[in-house]
């Protein structure tokens, strides 16, 4: 058979993997979204206590692989009575890990606010929850969001390293078609050309991003 009715065969196959790799690659966002979010916040208070939870966490996280993080929620978990599925395991494991990188987007943004407007915002009386609704998160957001655009990226290439721990997304899929059929060079050349199709419109985002906010 030719490369076109080689891949006619796997590409069916390979998109299945497709869809738990979108899958995955939305939820670990989502959280880390989330969680970066909240560490932010933490650092943002000034409280000591807080400070140090939030800065310790990113400090922790940021220093271990994230496979071997992935490791440790599926493996590990389970011997203290935590049990996950694969994809659970795996989602949670990068929401965690990129859950620190967003953290960093997130300060980076709040601090490059102006400390006179939330000055000002609170000589009128504003709370520090409505200084954060209504001066800080909306010019943050632009600051932010190249970043962030950025990090969707990482972590949609970085889903392959849920195939580590069963995960049958798109890396995966290619390694078992790959293993019935030997046909290392289409498969694989199959799975990069997936994954570039997958980033490319994100890195013309982002780019077009960076671009717009650097002129504003």
């Amino acid at each position: 058979m030719g490369f076109w009715e080689r891949t006619a065969d796997y590409l069916p196959l390979l998109m299945e993997g497709v869809w738990l790799t979108l899958v995955v690659t939305f939820f670990s966002v989502l959280l880390s979204t989330l969680l970066g979010f909240v560490w932010a916040v933490m650092t943002w208070t000034r409280i000591p206590i807080l400070v140090g939870i939030s800065r310790g966490f990113v400090t922790i996280i940021r220093g271990i692989p994230i496979i071997v993080q992935l490791f440790y929620i599926y493996f590990v978990m389970p011997e203290i009575g935590i049990n996950l599925s694969a994809m659970q395991a795996g989602i949670i494991g990068l929401g965690i890990a990129y859950s620190a990188y967003q953290a960093e987007n997130f300060r980076a943004g709040i601090e490059a606010i102006d400390k006179g407007q939330i000055e000002a915002a609170h000589s009128i009386g504003m709370t520090d929850q409505l200084v954060m609704r209504r001066v800080i998160i909306p010019q943050a957001i632009r600051i932010v969001l190249p970043p962030y655009g950025n990090t969707i990226i990482m972590v949609l290439k970085d889903s392959s390293l849920v195939s580590t721990i069963t995960v049958a997304e798109l890396t995966r899929q290619g390694q078992l078609i790959a293993a019935s059929t030997f046909d290392n060079m289409t498969v694989f050349t199959l799975v990069a050309l997936i994954y570039l199709a997958l980033s490319l419109p994100l890195t013309f985002l982002t780019r077009h991003l960076e671009k717009r906010y650097s002129q504003a």
